[in-house]
């Protein structure tokens, strides 16, 4: 059985989630796969931690147009500058644990879901050191420069646009694989509208629009919620609040003045049976989320995007046709109504969300670095 070792970064949930997806998918691989995941935060220093994964939620949150300065600051740098030299001998002396633990793994192949641990293991391949073969797994519809690092094998990637651009930068073209960004297996399998609705307590024959906060949930999730229920239009609304046990207390008190129409939920792992319900979906265009929309055929309105990496994102989606942008909740309520008046437009975004969903993006993974790898 070949042991393929996932690397993940808890820098935001996306990394560790694609990290998860492509495990789910060995569990069931007719090859046989042991996967084991490792987040590399776990194997730092309390305050590289701190510093690397909390300030930068922190960033994001609090000061997006930093964080958009430095995403394209960072983009542009040449990894001789004296600034990228530091960052990675920062990196190096921080790390130093996890590469005694992927040594003693000892796995047949790794997979990154984030540039951090291909960085640190591209310096080890460059000493020769005896490190299997390294793939990178883009988690965005963006290629940022931080991404391309010598000495790895492959990288896999959302699109034909971002292969190309890897090529671009000097990646050979056999070296990049489009595979779509790995979700969990259960996108793929298209549950039932009538089904699930029952499960949730929801009308399947109405209108159902789905209100995504992330993991840990937005600030005014509820007052988004309360402005979209003051329209007069019948649909029901399924707002999630993530681990944010507040936003969900609020949502609750909500939905007891609108009987039937408000469904708040919690955090939960079923994520796919409600977007099975639903008409759209309206979220910030994370990399994870909107290829689970995708999948699941579910088109969306996108919002608040980081600047960066979620810009390009929701950039991606507004071209391809999958998707509407709202630049605030005036501007949602506005771009719903719109939709719910013309539902050819609703269906028009639906067919090109399918056309662009990649459910078997973690199967295509595997099957690539198994095949990689001597029998």
């Amino acid at each position: 059985m070949k042991k393929i070792l996932l690397l993940s970064v808890s820098a935001g949930a996306g990394h560790v989630r694609a990290a998860e997806a492509i495990r789910a998918f060995a569990a069931n691989h007719p090859a046989g796969v042991e996967a084991v995941h490792l987040d590399v935060m776990d194997f730092v220093s309390t305050s590289f931690r701190k510093l690397y994964a909390d300030q930068y939620i922190k960033l994001v949150n609090d000061h997006p147009e930093l964080w958009g300065y430095l995403y394209r600051k960072t983009n542009e740098a040449s990894p001789g500058t004296p600034s990228q030299k530091l960052r990675r001998a920062i990196e190096r002396l921080s790390c130093r644990a996890l590469l005694a633990e992927v040594k003693r793994q000892q796995p047949d192949a790794i997979i990154c879901t984030h540039f951090l641990p291909a960085e640190l293991l591209s310096r080890e391949l460059h000493k020769g050191y005896p490190i299997p073969p390294v793939w990178v797994q883009v988690t965005d519809f963006d290629l940022h420069n931080l991404w391309i690092t010598p000495h790895m094998r492959g990288y896999f990637v959302a699109n034909d646009e971002i292969a190309w651009r890897a090529q671009q930068r000097g990646i050979a073209a056999d070296a990049v694989t489009v595979s779509g960004i790995p979700i969990m297996p259960a996108f793929g399998e298209k549950p039932d509208r009538r089904v699930c609705a029952a499960q949730f307590n929801l009308d399947p024959t109405r209108k159902t629009f789905l209100l995504m906060a992330g993991g840990v949930g937005l600030n005014g999730l509820e007052l988004l919620a309360e402005r979209l229920l003051a329209m007069p239009s019948d649909f029901q609304l399924i707002a999630l609040a993530g681990r944010n046990q507040a936003m969900l207390k609020a949502l609750q008190n909500l939905a007891q003045q609108h009987p039937g129409r408000l469904f708040p939920q919690g955090f939960t792992n079923q994520v796919e049976r409600l977007m099975a319900c639903s008409d759209l979906a309206i979220t910030k265009p994370g990399g994870l989320t909107t290829s689970e929309c995708l999948a699941m055929g579910l088109p969306m309105i996108v919002h608040s995007p980081i600047p960066g990496q979620e810009e390009r994102n929701a950039d991606y989606l507004l071209e391809q046709g999958a998707a509407l942008k709202a630049v605030d909740g005036d501007a949602i309520a506005y771009r719903v109504a719109a939709l719910l008046s013309a539902p050819e437009h609703l269906a028009r975004l639906r067919q090109k969300s399918i056309a662009l969903g990649r459910p078997q993006a973690g199967r295509v993974v595997l099957d690539r670095v198994l095949s990689d790898l001597p029998a």
